[in-house]
C-alpha cells in the first residue's frame, strides 16, 4: 500500500507531495536509531550481564523461580542474557513493531524460544493473569530505558507502572540504582550557546553596541537539556566553580514516584566566578552493592584508561535562567527541578535558614521568544566574533550612502549592521511572526525601530509598495534559515534572490556573491560504530538487527546526510579537500542542472567511514566564511582535519584523554569551538564495515528539488 505524503522541500521552500510506501516512517526510525552504538557499548552490555548473572543468582539462592520483565527489549539481547543465566522464564517487552519482529527472529536463531516471550506492546498495557501476556509477575526487573538525561525516554513513569502492576514486591533490579552527579562551572563557550553576547561594530561616526532586549538577557530559555559529548570539551574551555556532587539517586527495586518534586543540595565554591552552567552526568548500579557500575563522568572525574566512547550516552549541559556570581568558600543551593521526562536547574544564594518555600518545580518557559527562533548551535553562530567581523567588513566594501539594503535571512544582525555601516534604507524579510516578533524587540533595544522596516512575507509575495517603490541596490543574507537541516539547505537564499529578482536594480550587489560545496573523505575514531554491523554481540547472533538497519538504510531518505557537530566527533583525513559545486547567486537559479562527477583519490592510509561535507559561502571576492574546514594540520607525517580544532593537544591537563587528542583533531565547525557551531554534515558511505574504500561519486543541484548527492564505495 502506498501514501502520498506532503513535505517542505527546506532549500526551494516549495511543498512537495511524495508516494511513500505505508512503512516509510519506520525505515527513517530504524535508519537513524541508536541500535549499533548501544551493542557497540561493550562497557554497557558487560556490566549488564554481569549485574543480570547476579540477580538471577539471588532469586535462585533463595529458592525461588526467575522470572525476568525486560522492558523495552530492543533485539532480545538483555532477555538473551538473562535466559543464558538460569533464568526460568523471560517477558521481553518492546513497543516498535519492526524491533519486536527482529527481536522474535533474533530470540528463535539463539535457540531460547521457549525460554523467551517478546510482548508488542507499551509495558503500560501489558496484562498479568492466566489468560494475560504474563502468567505471573516478575521478580526480576530489567530495563534500558535510559537516555542522556537518566529520564528523558519516560524511564520514571514505565518503572511506578511496572512497580504497581508486573513485578513482585522487593523484585531484583538491574539496573538496581542510578545516581546524577553534577558540577558548577563558568564557560562563556558553553554560554555563548543560550545568550547573546554585545556585538561591537567600528562605524565611521563611532563604535556602536547592539545590545540584547532586556526581555531576552533575563530569560530562562527553553528547558530542554543540551547533550554534547563532554569528553571532547578542553578544560581550557570552563572554568570549575565546585566539586562534584551528588544531586539525587533512584533506586529501581523499590516503588518509583514520577510526580514532579525537586532536590537540593548545598555547594561550597572552590573558586570564584560566574556561575552559569550546570554539567551533569549519572551512573547506574547493577547490584544492590555498587561493585558492578556503569558510569558516564567526563574525562576529568575518571582516569581514561576506564574511557568507553558511546554516543546514546553522553553528558548533560544545563544553563541557569541567568549567571550569577559565587565567592569561594561561600555556600549556595544548588535545586534541581524534575517532571516525567526533564529536569532544570537553580542557583539560590544560602540564607541563615534552609527556606526551601520558594521552589517552584514548573518547567521555565521561553519568554522573549528568540530561544523559539535561534537554536543554540545558532546562537553560538551570532556570537562569533570573527565570523561577525568577515561580515561588517564585506558590508564595508559594498555599501554606499545612497545604498538600499534588504536582508533575506531569518532572525538575523545584518539589517543592523546594515545600518549602522552607512546604509540609506534597510529592510529585512522575515517568513515567521516568531521571527518578526524576535527582530522587532531587537530593533527597539537598540533604538531602530523606526530606522528598519520588517517585511513579514515571502519572497515571491513581495511587491512594489512593501518597498516604497524603491529598487534594492544590496541584496545581503548570511545565509541562514530555521528549516535547514543540512548546509545546502540555506541554499534557499538563492531561490529567494531568485523570487525578488525584478525588485533588484540592475547594478545589484548580492552578498554574498556565490557558496560552494566542499568534501572530504574521512576516518572516524569513534562515530563510525553509530552504522556499523553487530553481528555476535556477547556471544549473541543479533545480524537479524543488522540485516534490518541495512534494508532501512537502502530506503530513499535513509541515504541523505546526517547533520553532526563534528568537533565532537574526532576524524582523520584520508584525501584532500574537494570543491564539488559552485552556486553564482549574482545569477538567478539556472533552469538547467548543475550536476559534477569524479572520482576521489586516497592520499593516506585508513578506513574510509564516510564523507564530510560542508559549504562556504564567498560574501566578496576576497572574503569568505566557512560551515567547515578551516584547516590542517600535517602532523605525524599526516593530514588531519581542524574544522577549527579548540585546542592543541600540549593545553590538556594530564588524566585527560590526551592520547586521543593527539591522534585526531578535533572536527570542530567554527573558530575555537563554540563560536561558529555550525552543523557540518556525514554522508555516510553505506552500512559502514572495517575495510570499506570510497569510489565514484555524483552530485547534481536540480532547479525544481534543490541538491542531491550519491555514491559507490
Amino acid at each position: 500500500m502506498k501514501t502520498f505524503c506532503g513535505r517542505a522541500n527546506p532549500t526551494t521552500g516549495a511543498m512537495e507531495w511524495l508516494e511513500e510506501d505505508e512503512n516509510y516512517d519506520y525505515h527513517q526510525e530504524i535508519a537513524r536509531s541508536r541500535y549499533a552504538d548501544m551493542l557497540h557499548d561493550k562497557d554497557r552490555n558487560m556490566k549488564y550481564y554481569q549485574g543480570i548473572r547476579a540477580a538471577v543468582s539471588r532469586v535462585k539462592e533463595r529458592g525461588e523461580k526467575a522470572i525476568v520483565l525486560d522492558i523495552g527489549t530492543g533485539t532480545g539481547l538483555l532477555s538473551m542474557m538473562a535466559a543464558s543465566a538460569g533464568a526460568d522464564f523471560c517477558y521481553a517487552v518492546e513497543v516498535f513493531k519492526p524491533m519486536a519482529n527482529a527481536a522474535v527472529k533474533i530470540v528463535e536463531k539463539n535457540g531460547f524460544c521457549d525460554k523467551i516471550k517478546v510482548i508488542n506492546k507499551h509495558s503500560t498495557e501489558v496484562t498479568v493473569g492466566p489468560d494475560g501476556d504474563m502468567q505471573c509477575r516478575a521478580n526480576i526487573l530489567v530495563t534500558e530505558l535510559f537516555d542522556t538525561e537518566l529520564i528523558g525516554e519516560g524511564a520514571l513513569p514505565t518503572y511506578e507502572h511496572a512497580h504497581k502492576y508486573l513485578v513482585q514486591e522487593g523484585c531484583e533490579a538491574v539496573p538496581h540504582r542510578a545516581t546524577v552527579y553534577v558540577q558548577l562551572v563558568e564557560s562563556k563557550r558553553m554560554w555563548s550557546w543560550n545568550k547573546l553576547f554585545p556585538v561591537c561594530v567600528e562605524a565611521e561616526d563611532g563604535e556602536k553596541i547592539v545590545v540584547s532586549p532586556s526581555e531576552m538577557e533575563n530569560c530562562p530559555g527553553v528547558p530542554s537539556v543540551c547533550d554534547i559529548q563532554l569528553n571532547q570539551m578542553p578544560s581550557s574551555d570552563f572554568t570549575v566553580l565546585s566539586d562534584v556532587v551528588t544531586m539525587f539517586s533512584v533506586d529501581f527495586s523499590k516503588p518509583v514516584r514520577s510526580a514532579s518534586t525537586y532536590y537540593r543540595v548545598q555547594l561550597e565554591p572552590v573558586k570564584s566566578g560566574k556561575a552559569q552552567i550546570v554539567l551533569s552526568w549519572w551512573d547506574i548500579d547493577m547490584d544492590p552493592s555498587g561493585t558492578i557500575n556503569c558510569t558516564m563522568a567526563p574525562y576529568w572525574v575518571k582516569s581514561t584508561s576506564a574511557f568507553q566512547w558511546r554516543d546514546h550516552w553522553m553528558q548533560c549541559v544545563y544553563f541557569l535562567p541567568s549567571e550569577e556570581p559565587v565567592l569561594q568558600g561561600e555556600k549556595v543551593y544548588l535545586t534541581a527541578c524534575r517532571d516525567e521526562y526533564s529536569v532544570w536547574y537553580k542557583l539560590q544564594k544560602a540564607r541563615g535558614e534552609d527556606n526551601k518555600a520558594d521552589v517552584c518545580v514548573e518547567s521555565p518557559v521561553c519568554r522573549c521568544q528568540a530561544h523559539l527562533l535561534w537554536n543554540r548551535p545558532r546562537f553560538g553562530e551570532l556570537n562569533d566574533q570573527n565570523r561577525t567581523r568577515q561580515y561588517i567588513k564585506s558590508l564595508m566594501n559594498v555599501l554606499r550612502t545612497d545604498s538600499v539594503c534588504l536582508c533575506i535571512s531569518d532572525g538575523s544582525l545584518l539589517p543592523v549592521l546594515a545600518h549602522y555601516l552607512g546604509a540609506k534604507q534597510v529592510f529585512t524579510l522575515e517568513n515567521s511572526a516568531v521571527s518578526r516578533s524576535v527582530m522587532e524587540k531587537f530593533f527597539k533595544a537598540n533604538h531602530l525601530e523606526d530606522k528598519i522596516k520588517i517585511l513579514e512575507a515571502r519572497p515571491e509575495s513581495l511587491t512594489s509598495s512593501h518597498l516604497e517603490d524603491k529598487k534594492i541596490s544590496v541584496l545581503v543574507g548570511e545565509p541562514f534559515f530555521t528549516t535547514s537541516l543540512l548546509p545546502w539547505h540555506n541554499l534557499y537564499f538563492w531561490y529567494a534572490r531568485t523570487a525578488v529578482c525584478k525588485h533588484l536594480a540592475s547594478n545589484v550587489t548580492v552578498l554574498p556573491q556565490s557558496a560552494s560545496l566542499h568534501m572530504m573523505i574521512v576516518e572516524f575514531q569513534d562515530l563510525w560504530r553509530i552504522r556499523s554491523p553487530c553481528g555476535i554481540c556477547e556471544g549473541f547472533d543479533v545480524r537479524t538487527m543488522d540485516d534490518m538497519i541495512k534494508s532501512s538504510l537502502d530506503f530513499r531518505e535513509s541515504k541523505e546526510a546526517e547533520p553532526h557537530p563534528l568537533w565532537e566527533y574526532p576524524c582523520k583525513s584520508l584525501s584532500d579537500p574537494l570543491e564539488v559545486l559552485i552556486f553564482d547567486f549574482r545569477e538567478t537559479v539556472p533552469q538547467h542542472c548543475l550536476s559534477t562527477e569524479g572520482s576521489v583519490n586516497l592520499l593516506r592510509k585508513g578506513k574510509s567511514h564516510g564523507a564530510v561535507l560542508w559549504m562556504e559561502y564567498h560574501l566578496t571576492a576576497d572574503i569568505s566564511v566557512s560551515t567547515g574546514l578551516m584547516q590542517i594540520s600535517n602532523e605525524k607525517q599526516d593530514s588531519y582535519l581542524g574544522f577549527e580544532s579548540p585546542k592543541d593537544a600540549s593545553s590538556v591537563d594530564k588524566g585527560t584523554n590526551e592520547r586521543m587528542r593527539a591522534d585526531y583533531l578535533h572536527v570542530c565547525e567554527g573558530k575555537a569551538l563554540h563560536r561558529r557551531v555550525f552543523f557540518a554534515v556525514v554522508w555516510v558511505l553505506g552500512y559502514v564495515s572495517s575495510d570499506m574504500h570510497p569510489g565514484d561519486w555524483t552530485s547534481s543541484f536540480s532547479p525544481s528539488s534543490g541538491f542531491c548527492s550519491s555514491a559507490a564505495a
